[in-house]
Parts: C-alpha cells; structure tokens; sequence
C-alpha cells in the first residue's frame, strides 16, 4: 500500500512532467517546417500544428497543359513537409511517451 508521501511526491512528479510537455509542444507548434519538391519547384511551410502557412510555386512549375505534374508536386511538398513536423515530434516528444501505450 502506497503511503500518502510518495503519492505526493508522484504527483508532484506528474505535474512537472506534464508543464514539460506542455512547454515542448508549444515550442514545436510555433517551429516552422518546411517541404519541397522537384528542385524546391513547390516549397510549402507548415506550423508545428500542422497548418500551411505558406506555399510557393515557381513559374516553370505551371504547365497549364499539364495540371496533373502541379498537383503531383504539391501532395510531394506537402507530404515532405508533414514527415518532417512528424520527425520533429517524434524527437522532442517521445521521450514522454516512450512506453505509453497508443502514443
């Protein structure tokens, strides 16, 4: 049986550790990230919440008989980019959740 002191002292523990992932999480929210693709043709920016805040098309990119390749390197943009808010996260916040299920 645990005795009033150490559940204390877990809770205490607990608090700390949830106002550190609260700290990594808004430092992550606030990073900037970024994707591109074929020779930064398409070159997107996201927020560590995952919302585009940016995307930049060169010229050379529109072919207007050929819309196809354009969206094709948007979604490669766009995928790059959320892999690397993924990796990121994956970094900075899996030392709190290494061994919790579901995370």
């Amino acid at each position: 049986m645990m005795r009033g002191g150490n559940m204390q002292g877990m809770m205490k523990q607990m608090k700390k550790l949830q106002k550190e992932m609260g700290q990594a999480q808004e430092e992550l929210n606030v990073q900037e990230f970024t994707g591109a693709a074929s020779d930064d043709a398409v070159v997107v920016t996201f927020n560590g919440e995952k919302k585009m805040k940016d995307i930049q098309i060169k010229p050379e990119a529109i072919d207007p008989d050929d819309p196809d390749m354009l969206q094709d390197l948007i979604i490669m943009a766009v995928n790059n980019a959320l892999t690397n808010v993924d990796d990121a996260t994956q970094a900075k916040m899996g030392k709190y959740t290494s061994g919790v299920p579901g995370m």
